[in-house]
């Protein structure tokens, strides 16, 4: 073998070292670079995947609303739903308060003392039996002469009076409990007072009108007295001449 051949072998084991170091760094570059990248991804993907941040204010509502925004889009941005739950909320609430007015504005109002009419029963077993003892019942029929229903419930105010106005007597109520009820157009309802009727001369009270006052209303309607004398307990504290409620 000559001398040059021995050269140019000598040239090329040098030439195949120098290229399998390069190739060496260059494999342990490439590798260094490949986990930076992957340490520098890891943060961004728990941002994607993970809950965002609950603002300090409404923090109770935007949890809720946050929760169905993420079911419903999981591709929708965080800050894109933060700034539609406010304005949601707000309308559905604005809807709530419009629809419970509506409600509240077309209730049954009360029975007023223009809207109805008063008589006492005088047929059948409404007359007051003047025989019996220990006391007996007359009614009073409350009748809606208004062109839309109302409700009415509770005890009627009942003023007795003589026939010159000069002798009053605001009867007691009695404890039964009540509901209330609605008249239709034309429709009436009665209560009962307990009357305690005498025949004696003595001791008696004689009405000539009875003042009635729907329950809540201040005016009264007034109308003749059919019956007989009443035993005068207008100073007793348990009288046996009373008002029952309607209802």
């Amino acid at each position: 073998m000559s001398a040059n051949t021995t050269a140019r072998n000598a040239r090329r084991r040098t030439l195949r070292v120098a290229a399998a170091a390069l190739t060496a760094a260059a494999a342990l570059t490439l590798t260094a670079c490949s986990g930076s990248d992957a340490a520098a991804s890891k943060p961004a993907g728990q941002t994607d995947t993970g809950s965002a941040p609950v603002e300090p204010s409404g923090a109770g509502s935007s949890a809720g609303a946050q929760g169905a925004d993420t079911k419903a889009d999981s591709g929708a941005k965080p800050d894109a739903k933060a700034g539609a739950k406010p304005g949601a909320a707000g309308k559905q609430s604005g809807a709530g308060q419009a629809a419970g007015g509506g409600k509240a504005g077309s209730g049954v109002e009360r029975c007023h003392t223009s809207g109805l009419k008063a008589s006492f029963a005088t047929g059948g077993d409404a007359v007051p039996d003047p025989d019996a003892s220990g006391g007996t019942t007359a009614s009073i029929v409350l009748t809606n002469k208004g062109s839309r229903a109302c409700k009415i419930g509770g005890f009627p105010g009942v003023d007795l009076k003589s026939e010159n106005g000069g002798e009053r007597w605001s009867l007691a109520r009695s404890s039964a409990k009540h509901g209330s009820i609605t008249l239709a157009p034309g429709d009436s309802t009665d209560f009962t007072i307990n009357v305690l009727l005498t025949k004696e001369d003595k001791g008696f009270y004689q009405p000539a009108f009875a003042d009635v006052t729907p329950p809540n209303e201040t005016k009264s309607l007034t109308i003749a007295w059919p019956w007989g004398t009443l035993v005068d307990q207008r100073g007793a504290t348990h009288p046996g001449t009373f008002v029952n409620p309607i209802g």
